[in-house]
């Protein structure tokens, strides 16, 4: 069973491919014209042995916003259409693991009933030439299209560049276990069944 497919959004601010292969062996080609985004798109890829490529070109001369944003819209949908009907899926993914003198939870639920908590809290706003606090929209964006149940929070640590790179390394471990083929589950494992496009769910975060 293939679980791959390519995914393409153009709107005036951006226009974005994306290709997804859900049982990779972590190959990654990105290219966003940020190079910290790229870099954490590339460990996503890494980590959960994704096989991703990213063609990404927007109005960075305005901000970084429409571009992480839509990248984030698109990788969801992407992950949704690879998923397909979600049989033989897991759903259920946590992960907790330390970076430098930060730690990063995620908890996650690919239920089709997508939410966002996202409870970080940045020392500062940018990494490099990247602004961090984007994080959490690109993660809306991506929980929202992909139909996940999403939940990050900060547990300890103050060192922004090891608790962006915890946010995307736990999201990705936390995915690895649910997205996982599994011949003993009969039929999807879904909490709904979305008949509408995924893109189409409304999301919601938490208020700070």
């Amino acid at each position: 069973m293939e679980r791959e497919t390519t995914v393409a959004r153009k709107t005036r601010e951006t226009e974005i491919t994306i290709q997804l292969r859900l049982d990779g062996s972590g190959e990654a080609q990105i290219e966003t014209g940020m190079p910290f985004f790229d870099h954490l798109l590339d460990s996503f890829a890494r980590h959960g042995l994704f096989d991703l490529q990213v063609r990404a070109k927007g109005d960075l001369q305005v901000d970084q916003h429409h571009t992480v944003e839509d990248v984030g819209i698109v990788l969801g949908q992407a992950l949704s259409r690879a998923i397909g009907d979600g049989a033989g899926l897991r759903r259920f993914g946590s992960a907790r693991i330390p970076m430098a003198d930060a730690c990063v939870a995620v908890d996650l639920d690919l239920s089709n009933r997508p939410y966002l908590v996202y409870r970080v809290e940045l020392a500062r706003d940018w990494v490099a030439d990247f602004d961090a606090a984007l994080v959490e929209d690109f993660l809306y964006a991506f929980s929202s299209n992909g139909g996940i149940d999403l939940h990050v929070e900060r547990s300890y640590g103050h060192n922004v560049t090891a608790i962006e790179a915890e946010d995307r390394t736990r999201v990705v471990l936390s995915l690895i276990k649910p997205v996982a083929y599994s011949t003993n589950i009969d039929g999807n494992n879904f909490t709904v069944t979305v008949e509408a496009p995924v893109s189409a769910i409304a999301g919601a975060v938490e208020p700070k």
